[in-house]
């Protein structure tokens, strides 16, 4: 299923070389890797520093390969790095001196402690023992973000070449949101992002909505996920690059303590195939539109 070329530290590339459908799958936040170093000088535990990790979430997508989709799984622990953050995302106080190189995007998630390299996370407050140095920040971007984006680039630019347009899934997992449940008024259990219109064609969403509701799960737009910098990056609907961000509620496919796979895995593994499915025939329609 993989490529056999060697395996970069910052992510695994699943499925054939090539590609054989439009279809690319990125998962920025289930990294397990957690370097010695890394947990030397990390102030709070892992099992800590666990808990913002999308718990799992590469498993969600093995059917969909299996089926012929692209994936670009991030390999590094997101307390290293964030996938999903603009390497300006920068909480200053996470650098030696507390002065960012270049240009600094001080977001809501920055400000929060939830930049590019965490610096304060809810499980325990600040996660590093001392400031990191400017030359050790820009080795992680170097070491992981950039060569995961420059994969998930290159994945969408062979799904362009081949067939004419390419359709990005960024996987991710979230928390139950509060109401989730099988009652009347019960949450959504997936949430579908498209940063509001800019970066997916509204037709895609559709199809990728209909999926879901059509497996009987119930599905939000937008709110409370739009989706991030991986949207922001690679979405581009006016040039054929369509993007969009789904969560997954994790009791959907982990056990009660929510650690470990658990029995509804496979029901959401068939569920991420058959929303791929939804949106390569909506991708299939309009190469034939475009005839």
């Amino acid at each position: 299923m993989a490529n056999k070329s060697p395996e970069p530290l910052a992510y695994s590339r699943l499925g054939q070389v090539g590609a054989r459908t439009p279809l690319v799958i990125a998962v920025p936040h289930a990294g397990r890797h957690y370097p010695p170093g890394m947990l030397a000088e990390a102030r709070l535990p892992r099992n800590a520093l666990e808990t913002i990790e999308d718990r799992h979430a590469d498993l969600l997508v093995t059917d969909a390969v299996h089926a012929g989709a692209v994936a670009i799984v991030g390999r590094m622990a997101r307390a290293f790095v964030d996938l999903n953050r603009d390497e300006r995302e920068i909480d200053p106080a996470i650098l030696a001196g507390g002065s960012a190189p270049g240009d600094v995007l001080l977001s809501a998630k920055a400000s929060g402690g939830l930049g590019v390299v965490p610096s304060r996370i809810a499980a325990g407050g600040a996660v590093w023992k001392r400031p990191l140095t400017q030359a050790a920040f820009e080795a992680r971007l170097a070491l992981v973000h950039r060569p995961y984006h420059d994969a998930i680039e290159r994945a969408l630019d062979e799904a362009v070449a081949v067939h004419g347009l390419a359709v990005l899934i960024d996987c991710h997992s979230m928390p139950p949101i509060v109401g989730t449940g099988a009652g009347p008024g019960a949450g959504p259990r997936v949430v579908i992002g498209d940063r509001h219109g800019r970066s997916a064609g509204a037709r895609f969403v559709d199809a990728a909505t209909s999926a879901v509701r059509g497996a009987g799960v119930s599905v939000a737009h937008n709110h409370p996920y739009a989706g991030g910098h991986t949207l922001d990056r690679h979405g581009r609907p006016r040039a054929g690059r369509h993007a969009m961000q789904i969560e997954f509620d994790r009791t959907l496919y982990l056990d009660a303590a929510l650690r470990e796979p658990g029995a509804g895995l496979a029901a959401v593994q068939r569920l991420v195939a058959t929303i791929a499915d939804a949106l390569l025939a909506e991708a299939q329609s309009q190469a034939l539109a475009a005839e």
